[in-house]
């Protein structure tokens, strides 16, 4: 897995092993932490219990707006199938936008700030990034792959190239905790573990897993460190203007997820239509998009730990994931006859997908950030190839790390 980062680096020769050998050792230490140490998972329990209590909230809320669609509330008329009965937008993307007013609400109320800066701590000097590099990265635990970097938009345009990386890597192979939740309700079935828990640990860990790929594909000592002159910009002017902002933006995100949903899933199908009317079918079966990812990223699934006789099916996963998003590769994961993958290897591609690394995500990064800091956009263009298989290899190295460690 680090060679196969080491596969695009610009420059072999200076890549730091200190801060690579940090890095590993420190995605191992919060794993066992995180997911072995009694105190800990029990926090994780209880924040477990609270996403149900939120996830019932938001059924009410969505019940008294949108009637008998909303997931839960009593219908009209006899449901013979509940499965398909289920409409997504409003059984699960509604939490979107609960959770990010949540998020703007608890970060205008300084909690948030306080928990992400203690975590950032963790990283800045082991893996040698700046103190807005290390902010921004943690807080991409919580926030979405542009919010993050608002938090220290006053820095972003006097920051290195191998920075702007770090920032692109670390957006791309972390979920905000809107969508975290979702992902929680879509996969209850499937899993009987405290799902939380692991979405949680999965954000956490690949955060120095991004910025040890970054630092094997862009090696580079120099650092942005804060100054007095310069200060952290301030989101929101009041609880209410936290309140409606946070509401606005996880409704941007939530119509983004939707729209780019309804268009991949059209484009997919109609190319894997296309690919069955013009290639021979291979084992009595047509070749679609997702079997040529599958072989493709199948090598990738068996470095991460998955059994030969599961990687072409796991390998298959990860590709949709980065041609599509981590929506549809979860949505693909659910539906999988739990036979079909070994105990083990559905935790490795829980966190494994767990990211945003995919195209689209490019794309709105590049808009997002682009926006903030127009005159360095070509920075972020030429960077942006690396950032996207950095994110991808870090969720992998993630699935590999806590595959070991369960």
């Amino acid at each position: 897995m680090i060679l196969l980062g080491a596969l695009f680096t610009n420059n072999f020769r200076k890549i730091n092993l200190l801060y690579l050998l940090n890095a590993i050792i420190l995605q191992f230490a919060l794993s066992f932490l995180l997911l072995k140490v009694p105190p800990i998972t029990n926090v994780f329990n209880s924040l477990s219990n609270g996403v149900l209590a939120l996830k019932e909230a938001t059924d009410k809320g969505t019940g008294f707006v949108f009637g008998y669609l909303a997931e839960g509330a009593p219908k009209p008329f006899e449901v013979i199938d509940p499965g398909v009965a289920n409409i997504f937008i409003f059984s699960g993307l509604m939490l979107i936008i609960v959770v990010s007013a949540l998020s703007a609400i608890f970060w205008h109320w300084k909690i948030l700030p306080i928990i992400i800066r203690a975590i950032s701590t963790l990283f800045k000097k082991p893996l040698n990034v700046g103190g807005p590099i290390g902010l921004s990265s943690t807080a991409n635990i919580i926030f979405g792959q542009v919010e993050a970097p608002l938090l220290i938009r006053p820095y972003l345009g006097k920051m290195t190239k191998h920075e702007l990386l770090v920032l692109m890597t670390v957006g791309m192979s972390t979920i905000s905790g809107g969508v975290m939740v979702v992902f929680v309700t879509m996969l209850s079935e499937l899993y009987t573990i405290n799902l939380i828990t692991h979405f949680l640990t999965a954000s956490i860990i690949s955060v120095p897993a991004a910025i040890m790929y970054a630092n094997i594909m862009m090696p580079s000592d120099i650092k942005t460190e804060k100054k007095k002159e310069i200060e952290e910009s301030k989101l929101y002017r009041g609880t209410m203007d936290a309140l409606t902002s946070g509401t606005q933006d996880g409704l941007q995100i939530t119509l983004n997820i939707a729209a780019l949903l309804l268009v991949l899933i059209t484009i997919v199908t109609l190319v894997n239509t296309g690919l069955e009317a013009l290639l021979p079918m291979v084992s009595d079966e047509p070749i679609t998009l997702e079997r040529i990812a599958g072989w493709v990223f199948a090598p990738v699934a068996w470095c991460m730990g998955i059994p030969t006789t599961e990687m072409q099916l796991a390998g298959s996963l990860l590709g949709v994931k980065f041609i599509l998003n981590e929506f549809v590769a979860y949505i693909n994961l659910s539906s999988i006859d739990p036979s079909m993958l070994s105990e083990k290897s559905r935790v490795i591609m829980l966190y494994a997908l767990c990211g945003f690394a995919n195209l689209s995500s490019v794309g709105i990064l590049l808009s997002g950030i682009g926006t903030m800091i127009p005159e360095r956009k070509s920075d972020l263009i030429s960077v942006s190839g690396k950032a996207l298989i950095g994110a991808t290899l870090a969720s992998c190295f993630t699935g590999l790390v806590v595959g070991i460690i369960s």
